[in-house]
This record gives C-alpha cells, structure tokens and sequence, in this order.
C-alpha cells in the first residue's frame, strides 16, 4: 500500500481514507489517484465495509491537479502521442466518478481545507458532504484557462444546487466557503475543524447501524434515479427494488429485532 493513501478503520465497519500528499496539499499525482483507485476497488463488493469517509491528511482535502506534473498512470504505452496521454490523464481522474457511484458503501466527504478544482469534483462525488467551517471549494479550472465542465463536476452540480447557481459559480470560478455550500445544499452540515472526523464518522456509524443490502439498494437507486426520464421509471425501479429487498434475511431480522425490541444482528452478505 503507498504512503499516498492512508486508510484505517476507527469503528466498526467504517473505513476512514485519507489523501496524504501534505507537502503538496493532497494535489492529484497519477500515484495517488492510482492507489485511490485501488483501495475503492478493493472495497467495492466488500460488505464488511459499511461507509467510507474520505478526508486529507494536513492543511487541505485537496488542491486539485499537480500543476508540477501529474505523472504516467499505469499502462501507458511508450511513444503515445500527446492527445492519447492527455486522454489517459483525463480518464485515469474522471473515471473516480464511476468509481465512487459503484462503491456498495456510501462514500462521506469530510471536506477539511481547500478543495480546489479536481479536488471539488473529489468532494462533489461523494454521497453526503460534511464541511470544516474554516474550508472552501473553489471551482478553479476555468483559472486555469480549462473549461470547469471537468471530472463530471458539469453533471454533479447542477443536480445539487440547479443550473443558474451552478452556472453562476462555474462561470466566475469564485469561491464557496463553508456556509454558503450549506445552504445551497452542496454539504449537508458545516462542523468545525476540530469536531469534523466525528461528525463523519457518526454519520458513517448511523449508515452501518442499517441493513446492509437496504443501504446498497439505496445509494444504487438514488443514483439511478437521477438519470431516468420520468417520474414512473423512478416509480418503476423504486417498486421492484423494494420487492427484492423485502425477500432478503436483512429484512426479515429487521422486523423480528423491532418486535423483540433488540438491536438487530445483520450478517455480511
């Protein structure tokens, strides 16, 4: 396991992710995003693990893109022209999104510090955000002469806050400190520094104390639920996915701890 990614779990069933390049204020390099990688497929299927918070090590979540040099991700081939590695680079990044919407456990952003750029996108990929009251987003790529449609920011955005705000923030490339991603709804709670990781992991312990396939079922479909047409194609998915989810043994334990007033006792399946 690199050093670039710190990962350890504090509680039971909850997996705690830092970004750890701090002398680089967790800016994306193809090694680190490479191990993230790693680690998420590792626990994609795992349903020993129940939630996941991603957080930086140091000062920032993190800055964004290495301006210095991101690196050559795994399998490039050597002499590839200059639009083939730039693809590669792209897609070695962007392809986090798929990464963390397919992930069974919810994926809990615990923003400290800057988020600038990638890093934005990194925090807008995450099921539920929490904030530190000292930490910002900020929408930089368009200060970078690059488009902000980037690592599927333009899709994820507007879905969170609509298209007049989120055309507003990309547009300018300002800044959103904490309160205000609170109350546009981009994070969910602001904490403070120092009560930041417990918030998050609170939040992961409250997930992992429900049954497991219920939680899988409804991050899929929430996230399914976004791109469908229609109102009854939502209706559609939500009738069948309760039907599979009622024949499972999580839900027949639920019921039968609620009546025998006990916590109930889900396996990992």
């Amino acid at each position: 396991m690199s050093e670039l990614i710190l990962t350890e779990q504090p509680r039971p069933g909850i997996l705690l992710v830092r970004l750890n390049r701090t002398e680089a204020l967790n800016a994306m390099n193809a090694e680190m995003i490479g191990e993230l990688h790693r680690v998420l497929a590792r626990v994609r299927d795992d349903s020993t693990i129940r939630a996941i918070v991603l957080t930086g090590a140091g000062k920032a979540f993190c800055a964004g893109l290495d301006l210095r040099g991101y690196g050559t991700p795994d399998g490039a081939a050597d002499g590839e022209g200059r639009p083939q590695a730039g693809l590669r680079v792209q897609k070695h990044i962007a392809d986090l999104v798929e990464a963390f919407r397919g992930a069974r456990p919810p994926i809990i952003a615990a923003i400290n510090g800057a988020a600038a750029g990638g890093g934005m996108a990194l925090a807008l990929m995450a099921d539920i955000r929490i904030i530190a009251d000292s930490a910002a987003l900020h929408a930089s790529f368009i200060k970078r002469g690059l488009s902000n449609c980037d690592i599927g920011v333009s899709w994820l955005l507007p879905r969170m806050i609509g298209f007049s705000r989120a055309a507003q923030i990309l547009l300018t490339g300002r800044t959103i400190d904490a309160l205000e991603a609170e109350r546009i709804g981009i994070a969910s709670s602001v904490e403070s520094e120092s009560t930041l990781i417990d918030a998050a992991l609170g939040t992961a312990e409250a997930i992992a104390q429900n049954t497991p396939f219920g939680v899988w079922m409804t991050k899929e479909v929430m996230w399914s639920n976004l791109e469908v047409p229609s109102l009854r194609a939502a209706i559609d998915l939500e009738n069948r996915t309760q039907i599979l989810a009622a024949m499972t043994k999580d839900h027949r334990e639920a019921v039968k701890s609620f009546l025998e007033k006990r916590p109930p006792e889900y396996l990992n399946h």
